[in-house]
């Protein structure tokens, strides 16, 4: 029996660049086409890094457009782990659920979207004046 693989953590230690760079060339796979190196760029991020909410979103999004919606949801509530407050990952969670065909979770999670939207609104006034830039 051979021994198990080694983790991503233990043979690529990866500083905050490294990962921030692996996400962004997975990104950029992505949309040249290249779905299958952008997942696997980004299940190395999330191995390496299981605690980055940009590779799980990143991962999360991927999914969806390819219509996976089991791993799309396991990816995006990863990242609603890690950071539930943001903006974003709420609306990806409702998209999710919408599909899924749970309107009431989708609208649970599309609400929540809409009131960090307003406290950004009432935080920052000044980026929301003359709507959408």
């Amino acid at each position: 029996m051979w021994p198990s693989a080694p983790s991503a953590a233990s043979v690529f230690p990866m500083t905050d660049a490294d990962l921030q760079t692996l996400i962004e060339d997975a990104t950029f796979d992505y949309t040249m086409g290249d779905t299958d190196a952008a997942l696997a760029k980004l299940a190395l991020a999330t191995e390496a890094a299981p605690a980055s909410f940009e590779a799980w979103h990143a991962l999360a999004e991927i999914h969806f457009s390819l219509r996976r919606f089991d791993d799309a949801l396991h990816a995006a509530e990863k990242a609603h782990v890690v950071r539930s407050d943001d903006l974003f990952i709420n609306t990806t969670l409702s998209r999710i659920w919408m599909e899924k065909g749970d309107k009431a979770t989708a609208e649970k999670y599309g609400a929540q979207a809409k009131i960090l939207s307003w406290k950004d609104q009432l935080k920052n006034p000044e980026a929301h004046q003359g709507g959408v830039q």
